[in-house]
């Protein structure tokens, strides 16, 4: 595939990104919330490119792990759920990590890698979760019934 760049048009991960935000800042504005937690890889949580949109687009206010969180965050993810690997300590490190987010102000908490959702369930944090797999079903299934 080919892709001239121009003013006018933006590539396909740029639509991509565009794509992923938007839908969760509307479900999240929607439910009246406006300070979150996103948690994800280190590079959905350390780049702009998620972060960012949902801030200046939308006005959110993101708070994202520390640092030795986001470390256990990206080896959880790599080095488990993505070789379908699901343990009850890493569940545990993650709802504590949610519960730090919480004490910083945390409203509602992105899971920002659609892994997460095998380990982190509602009923483990005491603030809603959007999981950004289940928005993007969603809109996939509005945007096909509208033609």
């Amino acid at each position: 595939m080919i892709f001239k760049k121009s003013r006018n048009c933006s590539t396909p991960a740029s639509r991509a990104r565009r794509k992923i935000a938007d839908p969760t800042a509307a479900a999240i504005k929607a439910a009246g919330l406006h300070t979150i937690g996103l948690l994800g890889t280190r590079f959905t949580v350390e780049q702009d490119f998620y972060r960012a949109r949902l801030e200046r687009d939308h006005g959110l206010n993101v708070l994202t792990p520390e640092e030795q969180d986001r470390a256990v965050i990206h080896k959880v993810i790599y080095d488990e759920l993505c070789l379908g690997i699901v343990k009850e300590v890493s569940r545990e490190q993650y709802v504590a990590i949610i519960d730090r987010l919480v004490a910083k102000g945390a409203q509602a908490i992105i899971l920002g890698r659609t892994e997460i959702s095998l380990l982190v369930r509602p009923q483990d944090a005491p603030v809603p979760l959007f999981d950004t797999t289940a928005i993007q079903a969603a809109e996939a299934a509005r945007w096909s019934m509208e033609g």
